[in-house]
């Protein structure tokens, strides 16, 4: 009797791992399997129709990638960091720096993967199709969304500084909190005496909000912003480029939306379960 309980009981469980891994789609002849449909409902907290719209839409995105030959390597990562690292006037090593204190790397460096593929799939699939931003639309924008490019400065902050990080992150918790290993001091700063990493992280940091904590002169620091004053708004000329950046970004992004859309419809979905 022992030996049938046991019997069955590996027959069952057979049975279940044969069910979840069992196809629940095929999307032009590659599948979805029920377990990937319940991992993305649990991951990304989505209803089952959310969870295989979203999986369908991934799988047909993917295909395009393959399709198209697209592709991105370890020198289009480290181009995009460095040009990154320009803007913002430090160095490679600098800015890379500067986010393995806020973050974990390899997981902005997947991130910025994933957006060098999406951008070269997106100007092999549009190029010709979309109208290049003239002089007088970038003019239109500007005026439109003034409040884009504004910069403060005179910045009011709290500083605090410790030789533990675990400490700076428990006051983030709790603000109130006291502790004679932190140093904490209210500054005045302006924008044009800060280096590039602090002026990064000021300008990058809202009002009422912790900064990233980032490690200088061997010690880790943080700000809490008060205030921001002296508002100056950027002139036309100094952020022309980025104003062609945006226009064009959501001009290839409405683009694309209407070609996956035309790929889902055309594409070939076969719903088995």
């Amino acid at each position: 009797m022992k030996k049938y309980i046991l019997s069955l009981i590996v027959t069952v469980s057979f049975a279940n791992a044969g069910l979840i891994n069992a196809i629940a789609l095929i999307v032009n002849e590659e599948p979805i399997t029920l377990y990937e449909i319940d991992k993305t409902m649990e991951e990304k907290s989505l209803s089952k129709n959310e969870a295989v719209k979203f999986l369908i839409d991934e799988k047909i995105y993917n295909q395009e990638i393959k399709k198209n030959n697209v592709s991105v390597d370890i020198f289009d990562v480290d181009n995009y960091i460095a040009n990154l690292a320009a803007q913002n006037k430090m160095s490679a090593l600098e800015f890379k720096s500067l986010v393995r204190q806020q973050q974990d790397y390899d997981a902005f460096e997947k991130k910025v993967k994933e957006q060098l593929l999406h951008q070269k799939l997106v100007r092999k699939i549009a190029t010709g199709n979309i109208k290049i931003a003239t002089e007088d639309d970038i003019k239109i924008y500007y005026e439109n969304n003034k409040e884009q490019f504004t910069l403060a400065n005179q910045i009011e902050v709290v500083a605090y500084i410790s030789k533990s990080k675990e400490l700076l992150n428990e006051i983030k918790s709790n603000p109130m909190m006291n502790n004679e290993n932190v140093v904490s001091q209210a500054l005045s700063l302006k924008q044009n005496e800060l280096t590039p990493q602090v002026k990064y992280i000021i300008n990058t940091t809202a009002v009422n909000q912790f900064s990233a904590i980032f490690a200088q002169n061997q010690q880790y620091n943080m700000f809490f912003i008060k205030e921001k004053n002296d508002i100056q708004t950027l002139s036309l000329e100094q952020i022309k480029e980025q104003i062609f950046q945006k226009i064009m970004e959501k001009r290839e992004q409405n683009y694309l939306n209407e070609y996956f859309e035309t790929q889902k419809i055309t594409a070939k979905i076969k719903a088995l379960r």
